[in-house]
């Protein structure tokens, strides 16, 4: 019954735009819907959770919570980053609670098990009797901390929680490639993040969906954004080429930030030709980009509940020297306005998710014209969801 409700919403989402219905109320306000989205949705992709900041020395643990699931990131004395699930092998109990430097062992507060940072069982206090730490019959390499599978790309650390979604190289391929259309990764790779005045966050009380949704589009720039639209107008902006798991939207009006008639430093090999233009994608299910000649961002969406999101957001620059204290003031400024223009945004989202409880919604309509990628984004949820529930 589930299954043919789903391939439902799949149906007339994939009818031609004018005629499409988007996702239902109860994909936003429903609990169990919030758990079939991190299940079935999230689980088989790829998403991110952190960034490489969280860990800032070696043998550091960054417990997290995403979506009722407790995690925890290691960073080993190799440098070497790593993600669990946060629960001790022997009876459960949570390991770690707060951020912290540790000897290079996580213990639990339960009965001192203790695991190396690659998630090795190595300490089992008397497991065979008072004074005896070892049992001929219990075997520690079968009981060590459950990995999930991890990768680390521009900073931001990534996941597949069902553990079975393709390489991550293949997951963000289309998307390297319209970057790679812009400048060279070896120079994408030497953005880097100041110790201080580089990131932010945000809590929305609203579904993470609809963050998404909102970020895709430049249709709500005049009247969400008016500032920002003087700078950078609707008529400048244009959708990115969709992807399977992506899609965005594009300017061809930035302009580098000047103060004291100093620029930030800039991509070495930026194409000539689009020097003025910054690009929006998102990687589904949570990460939105900004990409420039002079910095970019990465926004990852912590989804706490059915009904509110923590946006993450960390602004990276070019190299060390831009790190340096001669552009903390373009750091700052650019800071204050990616965090003004996100801020505006919450009314929007939160509005949004208070009307999805009336009846009067059901799904709504799309602009033909400014909101394909949105559409894209709704029939890509409906998608994993018919894929991903079983018989």
């Amino acid at each position: 019954m589930v299954e043919h409700k789903l391939i439902d919403i799949q149906n007339r989402l994939e009818q031609p735009i004018a005629s499409a219905t988007g996702l239902p109320n109860e994909r936003y306000i429903s609990e169990a819907a919030f758990q079939e989205d991190r299940d079935k949705v999230i689980a088989p992709t790829w998403a991110c959770i952190a960034f490489v900041e969280d860990l800032p020395q070696k043998n550091y643990a960054f417990p997290l919570n995403f979506m009722g699931l407790p995690l925890v990131i290691t960073r080993d004395n190799n440098d070497i980053i790593r993600v669990f699930h946060n629960v001790c092998s022997h009876r459960g109990m949570m390991l770690n609670e707060t951020p912290c430097k540790t000897n290079g062992m996580l213990k639990c507060p339960y009965h001192a098990w203790t695991y190396a940072l690659d998630g090795t069982l190595r300490g089992t206090p008397h497991i065979g009797g008072y004074g005896e730490h070892k049992h001929p019959d219990f075997d520690r390499s079968l009981h060590g901390l459950k990995t999930v599978r991890s990768e680390v790309w521009l900073g931001a650390v990534f996941v597949n929680l069902s553990g079975n979604a393709i390489d991550f190289s293949d997951y963000i391929a289309p998307l390297t490639q319209q970057f790679d259309e812009l400048c060279s990764a070896s120079e994408r790779e030497k953005f880097s993040s100041a110790e201080e005045g580089c990131r932010t966050q945000l809590t929305v009380k609203s579904n993470w969906k609809l963050p998404v949704e909102n970020y895709l589009e430049s249709y709500h720039l005049p009247t969400v954004h008016p500032e920002l639209n003087r700078v950078s107008p609707l008529n400048v902006h244009y959708d990115l080429d969709r992807f399977e798991n992506g899609g965005g939207q594009a300017s061809a009006n930035y302009s580098r930030t000047v103060i004291n008639n100093q620029k930030l430093p800039a991509i070495a090999d930026w194409k000539a030709d689009s020097e003025n233009v910054a690009v929006y994608p998102v990687l589904y299910p949570n990460t939105l980009l900004g990409v420039h000649a002079d910095h970019l961002f990465i926004m990852f969406l912590q989804p706490t509940a059915h009904d509110e999101t923590v946006e993450h957001v960390r602004i990276s620059y070019l190299g060390d020297a831009a790190n340096e204290q001669q552009y903390q003031a373009h750091r700052q400024q650019l800071l204050d306005a990616w965090t003004n223009v996100f801020g505006e945004d919450i009314f929007a989202v939160e509005r949004m998710q208070q009307g999805r409880f009336s009846p009067a919604y059901a799904g709504g309509a799309f602009s033909p014209a400014m909101d394909i990628p949105t559409l894209h984004f709704h029939r890509w949820v409906a998608k994993q969801l018919v894929q991903n529930t079983k018989q």
